[in-house]
């Protein structure tokens, strides 16, 4: 069996109620679907931050790491076959510098299974969350070159965060909300500096980015980005920004790599 050489995606995995947007749960599903089929997929989310690089266990236990929605989300399950070869694979590709750690119970956190529930609902793909060692974008980028062979091994890798995050500026809760003006203003920028590939641009948003600290008053939303682009072929390589638009107001832009 031939196995396709996966792209490198960068997503934006939204809330629990994202389940329940037909229109952005309809793109995710298209966007798989427009994909060749991954023999796993590993995935950095947002909403785990640990040092040194740490794997999810196989589980089939998820993390319900969010409050104050309809219980429904907390009953939602997600049973992935093992990753257990992936996660060898990985940790035989890590420098003697940078030990990985095996965590013993963690499950997928909903910055992975929320998404990856709309693009492969059927859960019949190993799947392995990464946590996130580093905000620094160099490392991150570093991280991801060490990872990019895995595309040629039909593994899709996805980093998911959100490409503006200042929920502590927002002022409506609707799905439709007008988008504020730090929200739109870093979307542009980003998509605008996406479309050229300059990567360099991206990691020194903090001085070049409008619409800051309010689109990201912390970075850990935008920082799974850089492990997408430094598992890219060429970083530098304009991707396609596959989905844009707003959800609540943020910016769901997200990229696809070759």
């Amino acid at each position: 069996m031939t196995t396709s050489r996966m792209p490198a995606l960068y997503l934006g995995h939204g809330a629990p109620p994202l389940l329940d947007d037909p229109v952005w749960s309809g793109q995710l599903a298209a966007w798989a679907q427009d994909l060749p089929r991954p023999t796993a997929i590993l995935i950095v989310s947002a909403h785990w931050e640990s040092a040194p690089v740490s794997l999810s266990a196989d589980t089939s236990e998820l993390v319900y790491d969010f409050g104050g929605f309809d219980p429904k989300y907390y009953r939602m399950t997600y049973r992935t076959p093992p990753a257990t070869a992936l996660a060898q694979r990985i940790t035989a590709m890590m420098p003697a510098n940078e030990p990985v750690h095996q965590h013993a119970s963690r499950g997928l956190d909903h910055g992975a299974w929320v998404p990856l529930k709309l693009m492969f609902p059927e859960a019949d793909i190993p799947v392995l969350q990464m946590s996130l060692p580093t905000h620094d974008p160099q490392r991150l980028l570093a991280l991801g070159e060490r990872l990019r062979p895995l595309r040629d091994e039909g593994v899709l890798i996805i980093g998911s965060g959100f490409l503006t995050h200042g929920l502590p500026f927002l002022t409506e809760f609707r799905i439709d909300a007008e988008a504020p003006g730090w929200s739109r203003d870093f979307d542009a920028w980003a998509g605008e500096a996406m479309a050229r590939g300059d990567v360099d641009a991206l990691a020194d948003f903090k001085s070049q980015a409008p619409g800051l600290p309010y689109a990201h008053p912390t970075v850990e939303h935008y920082s799974p980005l850089f492990v997408t682009l430094g598992a890219a072929t060429d970083p530098a390589e304009p991707g396609l920004q596959v989905i844009d638009g707003f959800w609540m107001g943020l910016s769901k832009r997200s990229l696809q790599v070759a």
